[in-house]
């Protein structure tokens, strides 16, 4: 069985418009409704926010915590999986006491607040809008840059081209987890299973939400191993391509696009 995530790491995942929303209301809220529309609306989330929330909270983890339900006569729907009622359970029992922690150190310490406002400045945020968990496969050094392989899962890999000191100063070795963070933009999705590209990285999987804005549109790739990739791309590149949600498609990524990251 899977070790749990870190669940104070789901609770902080991205926010909307500034608001830190709380996600792990938002999964017991699913789990309750069965639908992440109702969830969304009793939160005063957008629809969108409560996806991007979930696609962000299944990204780092190592199993899916909420699942699509095919549509049928009445429509489909979003549930809860064992493991997502399990990563819930844990989380509101670690923060009663946490809360039963913090109140013993604040009457020890009189200016406890201070210094703990001062630590929670370590919780960076990134604007990343891909943030994939996985495990470090094999580390390949060069002269100066390393190849690092991450298994993410659904027997999908990622592949970053990093520096040697990167490698020393973030302690990389096979076996640990890590973290890949790939902006929106740098991810280039083709229909094209055949087509020959550089891109070190393909992850291919089904189109769950496409939205055309403006001049861009953002894209939504589900993964074999039910985590997802995130792309911005042009109006026309979504026509182009017929993009549409049930249609598979590869996102293609650099090597050298993939930003490394490990916890403290």
């Amino acid at each position: 069985m899977s070790a749990l995530p870190d669940p104070l790491k789901l609770a902080q995942s991205p926010t909307s418009r500034g608001r830190r929303w709380d996600h792990l209301e938002l999964l017991e809220r699913i789990d309750a409704s069965g639908s992440i529309s109702a969830a969304a609306n009793g939160m005063g989330m957008s629809y969108k926010a409560a996806w991007q929330a979930v696609e962000a909270m299944n990204n780092l983890s190592e199993e899916p915590l909420v699942e699509r339900q095919p549509g049928g006569k009445h429509g489909g729907g979003t549930t809860l999986t064992q493991y997502g009622r399990r990563v819930v359970a844990a989380y509101r029992r670690l923060e009663k006491e946490r809360e039963r922690v913090l109140a013993n150190l604040g009457r020890i310490m009189d200016d406890f607040d201070q210094y703990y406002r001062m630590i929670r400045r370590f919780d960076m945020q990134t604007s990343a809008r891909n943030q994939v968990l996985g495990k470090i496969q094999s580390i390949k050094n060069g002269p100066i840059n390393a190849e690092v392989i991450l298994d993410i899962g659904g027997g999908d890999t990622l592949a970053a081209i990093i520096t040697n000191d990167s490698v020393e100063h973030l302690a990389l070795e096979p076996g640990m987890e890590a973290y890949a963070l790939v902006k929106a933009p740098w991810v280039i999705l083709t229909t094209d299973d055949s087509l020959k590209t550089s891109a070190r990285n393909r992850l291919c999987g089904t189109v769950v939400r496409c939205q055309e804005g403006a001049v861009n549109g953002e894209v939504i790739l589900e993964l074999a191993g039910g985590k997802t990739v995130a792309a911005i791309v042009t109006n026309d590149s979504i026509d182009s391509l017929g993009l549409k949600v049930g249609v598979r498609a590869c996102a293609l990524i650099k090597a050298s696009h993939i930003i490394l990251a490990v916890s403290a």
